[in-house]
């Protein structure tokens, strides 16, 4: 139930229609409707000025704005893709002290909320040549919980939009641990060279950290992509152990399916704070989906890693632990 609205906001609404209407026809309509407001306490109210909520919700009410409302560019700051709660512990990590309760009501107020992700269209072709005696088995089986970073990564691909006549691509490559996106390529065409391209990116980019990744597990679904045996084969060159979850369940691969989701919802769509202008070419999907990357990396907050980036809890552990050995060498471990 919507609590009943203090003084200052009838004083607000007196405001608007007290010309029109005048002020005591206005405050015996309220009162006939439960909404009890005398004449003097409107005119009280008007000569002592605004109140230190009143100056503080102002305040916030700015600081929001520069958030949700478009520049003079029609550009929205990254951070307009968030709902009240990411907004309040975003607001908060800035030295902002404000109530969650009070981000709630003034994005109500003012019809500010995040995005919000639609059902993913399947992407996924099984390869009905992948018999299951042949096919890797489920090493996961859904528990997507590891104790340390480069214990298992998962993957999956998305379409993007089409560009002069083909469909683009991008697949990404995520380590479970604190969902970073450690490898992504985009490419116009779906197939195992693609997928490969994101795995050896994240390969890479943990050698670039400096970072050992050996025996780990790569998860992804049974897509024709995955399955190949040339990919098989770069996997094992690499050290990496290959699992395919169960033909056509997204759940046996629901962190991939989420970040997709995310993906789709936050980066993809003409007037994004990073596709402001739409995709022309397969460079501005190349270009949005970097910049993408880099802020749900280091920037973007996370639920589940207590409303931090996936860089800082990668970093915090770490930091308590002085090794680049695992911890933990199986899902759902702990």
């Amino acid at each position: 139930m919507r609590p009943a609205p203090t003084t200052g906001e009838l004083c607000e609404f007196l405001d608007l229609y007290r010309d029109q209407f005048g002020v005591a026809p206005i405050c015996r309509a309220l009162s006939a409707a439960g909404l009890l407001i005398a004449p003097n306490t409107y005119y009280a109210h008007r000569r002592r000025g605004p109140s230190k909520r009143e100056l503080w919700d102002t305040t916030i009410t700015e600081v929001l704005a520069g958030f949700y409302e478009p520049d003079e560019h029609g550009r929205r700051r990254r951070e307009s893709l968030y709902g009240s709660v990411k907004m309040w512990a975003h607001l908060n990590r800035e030295g902002i002290a404000v109530a969650k309760c009070t981000v709630e009501r003034l994005m109500r107020l003012n019809g500010w909320a995040g995005v919000t992700r639609a059902a993913r269209p399947r992407t996924t072709i099984s390869d009905p040549e992948a018999l299951e005696e042949r096919r890797p088995p489920d090493l996961v089986e859904r528990r997507f919980g590891v104790l340390a970073p480069n214990v298992l990564w998962v993957a999956d691909f998305t379409y993007v939009t089409r560009i002069g006549g083909r469909w683009c691509y991008t697949a990404f490559t995520i380590d479970a641990f604190a969902d970073t996106i450690v490898g992504w390529h985009v490419a116009t065409t779906a197939d195992a060279g693609m997928v490969a391209a994101s795995f050896h990116h994240g390969v890479e980019y943990r050698s670039r950290q400096g970072h050992r990744v050996t025996g780990a597990i790569h998860h992804s679904d049974a897509g024709t992509q995955y399955t190949a045996l040339h990919f098989a084969g770069q996997l094992a060159e690499a050290d990496f152990t290959p699992s395919i979850g169960s033909v056509g369940d997204a759940y046996d691969n629901a962190l991939a399916e989420t970040m997709i989701g995310l993906y789709k919802c936050e980066c993809v769509p003409q007037g994004s704070p990073f596709n402001p202008h739409g995709f022309h070419t397969p460079g501005d999907v190349e270009a949005a989906t970097g910049d993408w990357v880099h802020w749900f990396n280091t920037q973007r907050l996370l639920h589940r890693l207590g409303r931090r980036p996936p860089a800082e809890a990668e970093a915090q552990y770490y930091a308590e632990n002085h090794t680049d050995h695992h911890v933990g060498t199986q899902p759902g471990s702990g």
